[in-house]
């Protein structure tokens, strides 16, 4: 079985376990007020040129979007974000569980315009109904995109800067921060994208860790008694050494770069492969997710063979299927999968 099903489907990358093995003994204190949490949370101010910012870990993605966005929304407020964002669409309600709504925006390959932007925060504020709506209170975009598209420099700018403009914090869901600063096509860097968002975190749990989530507050603007909020919302692990390790493992040696450059790697290897077999894909995804459109007929060929994640229905005949490379990923998996599939469409 070739598994491409998704970027979490493996273990932790061999170098973090080794460190949470030699760790293991070490007797420390919990809730991440141990050393190799504060000296993770250094070498993540280090890596971002921030030296005030203040960094938090989680223990996973939809606990770290749903406490960051209502630690930074007030009760009447929502959060801005792409019709097909993962708040939006793939979050289960966990954001509307916490009583604020998502405020759904058009988007073109998954990203939203700072025009578009600009115009609903405007018309928004001019509604004379306004008192009775959510107010928009932040914006919500991811880095990869649901897509696996980025956002360049020069719209991430017009965007941070409309969030400026209207007084709300924009907040970067990093899950796959790794494979968008990873990619070729990717034009800035993680410095300058911490400059360009008031909130963003690094993903671990896709990207060579157990699990974890880094949370960077980028202007010392961490809300007040944020753990407090951490632990009601049950994202604050007792034994916090266990993100500490590894988010310290995965950024004192560039290993988290290096690892989600070779996932990226290996799915342009996979992008290239699945032209040259005349197979389309739903979009141009530079980063480690690719979105092949499958002809319905030689689905029955893959079963057993490949897993694969569904993604949508273009039409009758088609299925866009979802295949995603990680840091275990290597080079013969990929000729497995173009094998494979060459044999189903030949047959």
């Amino acid at each position: 079985m070739i598994d491409l099903s998704c970027d979490y489907n493996d273990g932790a990358h061999p170098s973090v376990l080794e460190a949470l093995i030699e760790t293991n003994m070490e007797k420390l204190p919990g809730y991440g007020a141990d050393v190799h949490t504060e000296r993770a949370a250094d070498l993540i101010r280090k890596a971002c040129g921030l030296p005030a910012a203040r960094v938090f870990f989680l223990s996973g993605g939809t606990q770290t979007n749903a406490i960051v966005i209502s630690a930074m929304l007030k009760s009447y407020e929502g959060a801005v974000c792409a019709a097909t964002g993962h708040i939006s669409l793939h979050e289960a309600g966990a954001i509307e569980l916490t009583g604020h709504e998502v405020l759904p925006l058009p988007e073109t390959e998954g990203k939203i315009t700072a025009a578009a932007l600009e115009k609903f925060l405007r018309d928004a504020r001019a509604d004379g109904n306004r008192d009775h709506m959510v107010f928009p209170g932040l914006v919500y975009i991811s880095f990869p995109t649901e897509y696996g598209t980025l956002y360049t420099k020069k719209e991430l700018t017009a965007l941070h800067n409309v969030c400026r403009s209207f007084d709300i914090p924009l907040f970067i869901d990093g899950a796959r921060l790794g494979y968008g600063l990873g990619s070729e096509a990717c034009d800035l860097g993680l410095p300058e994208l911490a400059r360009l968002c008031e909130v963003f975190y690094i993903g671990g749990t896709k990207a060579g860790a157990l699990c974890g989530e880094a949370v960077v507050f980028t202007q010392d603007n961490m809300p007040a008694h944020f753990m407090t909020m951490v632990k009601q919302r049950g994202g604050l692990l007792a034994k916090g050494r266990l993100m500490g390790v590894q988010f310290e493992t995965l950024f004192e040696s560039d290993l988290y770069f290096n690892i989600c450059s070779h996932a990226d790697a290996m799915a342009m290897k996979m992008k290239r492969g699945l032209r040259a077999l005349g197979i389309p894909l739903r979009i141009n995804s530079p980063t480690n997710q690719q979105f092949p459109v499958f002809e319905d007929s030689i689905l029955p060929e893959l079963e057993g063979k490949l897993a694969w994640s569904f993604w949508e229905k273009p039409d009758e005949t088609h299925t866009v299927a979802r295949l995603a490379c990680n840091w275990a990923t290597r080079p013969e998996d990929i000729d497995g999968l173009l094998d494979l599939l060459r044999e189903a469409l030949n047959k």
